[in-house]
């Protein structure tokens, strides 16, 4: 696990930009944008370096959202996934090009957005409709939550040991809690639904409590314990 910091966190946000109406999806299970949150991407299918292309002249925003996963999952006949109903919207702050066509990204997480509608296949990727109404309060949220930082260090503590992971020590005990709460959520290697639960948490404290509760099980888990 990397180190963790503010810096890390409060990435570029557009403030002053509109939200966009329509969008362009990109589905990766597993791939978790928060609000306040940065996300880092290695991007080299075709269809989503088109994406990237298109983005970068229309605002540069990208719609991070996961296929529904097991059983839940349908597919139609063009090969799309179902998706789940909640994405985040990021804003590429950093771009570079990889000397064999690959895009490194970073993407910057502006707000949570329900999916409404797609609106059909531009160049190979998926756009649609989306409403940020729901999670108005996702910009401008405070940064510090009064979160019970010493049991959420010591379930970290626990679950690192227990997945057998690293992390700079002196950089999280430097981070606000919510800067820590958000870089956790989103590092973690926490199974698709666990991490749409994270991101469906109706605000950063009941994210924390979320988070504390996917740690503890995992690291009861790993130690022999039931885990539901």
């Amino acid at each position: 696990m990397g180190a963790l910091s503010d810096t890390a966190i409060h990435g570029d946000r557009p403030d002053g930009h509109a939200l966009p109406d329509e969008i362009p999806l990109f589905p990766l299970p597993g791939a978790l944008l928060l609000p306040e949150g940065v996300l880092p991407l290695n991007v080299f299918e075709p269809r989503y370096l088109s994406m990237v292309d298109d983005a970068l002249g229309r605002g540069r925003f990208i719609g991070m959202i996961q296929p529904l996963d097991g059983e839940e999952t349908t597919t139609d006949a063009a090969n799309h996934p179902a998706l789940y109903p909640v994405g985040c919207l990021g804003r590429i702050s950093t771009f570079s090009e990889a000397s064999n066509g690959r895009y490194l990204i970073t993407l910057s997480g502006v707000g949570r957005f329900r999916l409404v509608e797609e609106t059909g296949i531009t160049r190979g990727y998926r756009r649609a409709r989306v409403d940020f109404s729901p999670f108005a309060a996702d910009r401008g949220q405070a940064l510090d939550i009064g979160v019970d930082r010493a049991r959420l260090l010591d379930s970290l503590r626990r679950y690192m040991d227990s997945a057998d992971l690293s992390g700079d020590w002196s950089a999280i005990s430097k981070a606000g809690d919510s800067a820590l709460v958000t870089t956790l959520a989103m590092m973690c290697p926490f199974e698709v639904r666990e991490k749409q639960a994270l991101l469906e948490c109706p605000g950063m404290t009941e994210r924390a409590s979320l988070l504390i509760d996917l740690m503890d099980m995992a690291a009861m888990g790993a130690a022999g314990g039931p885990r539901h």
